[in-house]
């Protein structure tokens, strides 16, 4: 019988990533790798949410403003007088996602907005509207402020000036 030559394929290079898609960077740090910390006390959660709500009001503005620890746990909670009922669980839902995913929910409106990353609105616990922030003090994370009940720039301002009071 004759011996037969067979073609075998030469081991295919790698693709270059393309240097215009943004979700083909690789970054040489972790992104967002703030370490968890020590729970944020009621005290302090309350005072967080007083700076935000006096933010508010300066503004005649009326939010619902939650803080988290950082495991997105309901630490404290107002809602002022005429705010939305149904911003009630969007200021926690954006608290608890600013926590769990260590970083500002408005990199999630960004995405969806911006980038088109539609595929982030199927992730348990994101959402994509700005108002929630991480609270971070000495390099960690203590807990998150979310705000609701405006414009999510609205709601963005409010939520950043609770924060400030951690910084």
């Amino acid at each position: 019988m004759p011996t037969q030559t067979v073609a075998l394929p030469a081991h295919a290079q790698p693709t270059p990533l393309n240097p215009l898609d943004p979700l083909d960077a690789i970054p040489t740090e972790m992104p967002f790798d703030v370490p968890y910390g020590s729970p944020i006390s009621l005290d302090r959660a309350q005072s967080v949410i007083h700076a935000a709500v006096q933010e508010a009001k300066a503004r005649s503005w009326k939010m619902n403003v939650a803080v988290v620890d950082p495991s997105g746990l309901l630490v404290a909670f107002q809602r002022m007088d005429g705010a939305m009922y149904a911003s009630i669980a969007i200021a926690e839902h954006k608290a608890r996602a600013a926590a769990t995913f260590r970083r500002a929910t408005k990199v999630f409106e960004d995405g969806v907005q911006l980038s088109r990353l539609n595929y982030l609105l199927a992730f348990d616990g994101i959402i994509a509207s700005r108002g929630g922030i991480p609270l971070i003090e000495n390099g960690v994370i203590i807990g998150a402020i979310g705000c609701s009940g405006g414009a999510d720039s609205q709601d963005e301002v409010v939520s950043k000036a609770g924060a400030a009071i951690i910084a």
